[in-house]
């Protein structure tokens, strides 16, 4: 099978297309590097050094004898998108090519609509490339569990079979979503169900939980194959977070009293969940919703489990939360779409934590402090970020 990796070079895509290529497919990826510039404007690198797309590539290549190819641009570039599609020929797109954090689109009115126009135009392209080159390709888009916002009723996966009046519909699953970033999840969406649903494409759309975890088996391989490892109040994951300040011997910061509920997923399942998706098409026309996560947990629990896996002393620390939202809530989510293609998970209780210690120690000199603490607050229209 002939895979896309859209955001290739980035923390989940990077990781990705080695899984893919390891499979067995023919994998190309394609990104702008404009992850890698957010660090510059931000003034923050990621805790684990990481080589260049083409070392990479290269590396990749004299290790496994396998080539994955990469093209260099922008999706909002609409025609480089539609040529690319049409050079490679994919069977399948994975589309991880946006911009992934709350905070950044939080920080100000700039932010917010760079975070909206990269990600629903970005997309918006992919879809018409798609619609154009080959309606058979099969969109595997990474969603986010945050679109759905925290309901006070379970989370099914992605649709909901609904009574009014004596009336009933299969309706999308209401959406309340955090973030301007969410929101630009939320849009994507719908776009993508629209174009299922009149052009006759196929997707998946993977809400994904919170991300925890820095190596594969992949990755391990070689120090040229590591992927990112964020650590910064603004792109760092909150349990890779939380083991950084462990190790630092700084408090474990909770926002609020920490009663917030997440689904969490282990790096090393994300990857597995895109091999299954693309490896078990969505139907034409259908627009296929998997919540993709493994535990849920609130922030309380994942920093006490951080810091009992910790071998020496590590605080929890409840700090004001800069976000609003609740502080407590219900939160159910259905969450077997993916096990029922053959996934089998590592849960945070089994695996991971202890292995991230060691790799932090090893770069802990790379890391600033003054990161770590929340600099963007959601009531703010305009934030500073140092």
């Amino acid at each position: 099978m002939r895979v896309l990796v859209l955001g290739g070079d980035g923390y989940l895509g990077w990781p990705t297309a080695l899984h893919l290529s390891e499979a067995g497919n023919d994998v190309a990826v394609v990104d702008n590097f404009l992850r890698r510039r957010y660090d510059e404007e931000l003034g923050v690198c990621s805790l684990v050094p990481i080589e260049s797309l083409e070392v990479r590539t290269r590396t990749w290549h004299a290790l496994t004898g396998r080539r994955i190819e990469t093209f260099v641009g922008d999706l909002c570039d609409g025609d480089f998108v539609t040529e690319t599609t049409r050079a490679f020929r994919p069977d399948a797109i994975v589309h991880f090519a946006e911009q992934r954090s709350a905070p950044y689109s939080m920080i100000d009115r700039e932010h917010a609509v760079h975070t909206q126009h990269n990600n629903v135009v970005g997309t918006l392209n992919v879809l018409y490339a798609i619609a154009e080159v080959d309606p058979a390709i099969h969109l595997v888009k990474l969603g986010t569990m945050g679109e759905y916002g925290t309901p006070n009723l379970d989370i099914e996966e992605g649709w909901l079979d609904v009574e009014h009046k004596g009336r009933t519909d299969r309706v999308l699953f209401p959406k309340r979503p955090g973030s301007f970033y969410h929101l630009s999840k939320v849009h994507d969406s719908h776009n993508i169900e629209f174009a299922c649903r009149v052009w006759g494409l196929r997707a998946t759309d993977l809400n994904q939980g919170v991300v925890y975890g820095q190596q594969t088996e992949l990755t391990e391989r070689d120090p040229a194959l590591a992927t990112r490892f964020d650590y910064d109040a603004v792109f760092g994951t909150v349990l890779n977070r939380f083991v950084i300040q462990a190790v630092l011997g700084e408090p474990l910061t909770v926002y609020g009293s920490g009663g917030q509920t997440r689904g969490i997923i282990d790096i090393r399942d994300t990857v597995e969940c895109i091999r299954l998706a693309v490896t078990h098409p969505a139907q034409p026309g259908e627009f296929r919703v998997f919540n993709q996560l493994t535990e849920q947990m609130s922030v309380h629990e994942m920093a006490k489990a951080v810091a009992t896996a910790f071998p020496g002393a590590a605080e929890v620390e409840n700090v004001e939360n800069p976000r609003v939202e609740a502080d407590s809530h219900h939160y159910n989510v259905v969450f077997t779409g993916l096990r029922s293609l053959g996934l089998q998970p590592h849960l945070l209780s089994d695996t991971l934590i202890t292995s991230l210690f060691p790799v932090v120690e090893r770069h802990r000199d790379r890391v600033d402090r003054a990161m770590l603490a929340p600099t963007v607050r959601w009531r703010s229209t305009a934030n500073a970020l140092r």
